[in-house]
């Protein structure tokens, strides 16, 4: 569910602008007392069909998001070698597949953790899929220090494993909980402590960030493949789909 408290404010104030524009218009042309006339006329139009408002509302919403959807597809264009060809992102599934899978994901995130098994069962399967996994760490400090664990986990060459231990835990992310983790997955907790303070982590999140930004995602997990942007946890035979018709439009 995304937060829609901004966009219903804006409508409110942008329906209320609309309303009184007929007023503001006529400043020149009315006198006072005309002017205080026409409002009440507007006041009283729109309290007996509050509707209006409503309408206005919803015009508004669907405007917004057929722009963002609109300006995320020529992102996607656009960026489409950082969406799916970034040399920063791990690499899960099959490097040279076919099809590229991106998620975007946090490791806080229930529903990312919900999927995880099922994404990699489905990759797998599949045989034939690159999966590029964007640290989209916008849960808070300890999505951000999970991310940067995780990413330090490639220079002992075990991200995947300490990816698939982060998704299962159940505890909370702090320091202690990863680094117990990571023993688990034959880590060296010491060495990744000091990899974790590579600027190059700081800006491969940073990257992320201002990528998804640009792609109009919000939330999590959040699906590119092909020319698709998919929102949220999704059944695996859904995701199974979406990459067979990306393969056949290949075709």
């Amino acid at each position: 569910m995304k937060f829609r408290f901004p966009r219903l404010l804006s409508a409110l104030l942008i329906a209320a602008a609309l309303a009184a524009a007929p007023v503001a218009r006529a400043q020149d042309d009315l006198t006072p007392k005309q002017q205080d006339a026409v409002k009440k006329l507007v006041h009283d139009y729109i309290m007996e069909n509050p509707g209006i408002i409503a309408d206005a509302i919803e015009a508004l919403r669907q405007k917004e998001d057929l722009a963002a959807e609109a300006a995320a597809k020529k992102a996607l264009v656009e960026r489409k070698d950082e969406v799916f060809n970034d040399p920063d992102a791990p690499v899960l599934g099959n490097p040279k597949g076919d099809v590229t899978l991106v998620e975007f994901f946090d490791y806080r995130c229930p529903y990312c953790k919900a999927m995880a098994d099922q994404i990699a069962e489905v990759v797998k399967a599949d045989g034939k899929t690159k999966l590029v996994m964007k640290e989209f760490a916008v849960l808070g400090p300890e999505s951000v220090t999970a991310a940067k664990a995780a990413l330090a986990a490639r220079e002992q060459k075990k991200y995947e494993e300490f990816h698939r231990a982060l998704m299962r835990l159940k505890e909370p992310l702090t320091e202690k909980t990863l680094m117990k983790t990571a023993a688990e997955v034959g880590i060296n907790a010491d060495k990744l402590k000091r990899d974790m303070e590579d600027p190059k982590i700081d800006a491969i999140l940073k990257n992320n960030l201002k990528l998804a930004h640009d792609l109009n995602i919000d939330a999590t997990p959040t699906f590119v493949v092909g020319d698709q942007i998919v929102t949220g946890a999704i059944p695996a035979q859904n995701l199974k789909q979406l990459i067979d018709q990306t393969r056949k439009t290949k075709g």
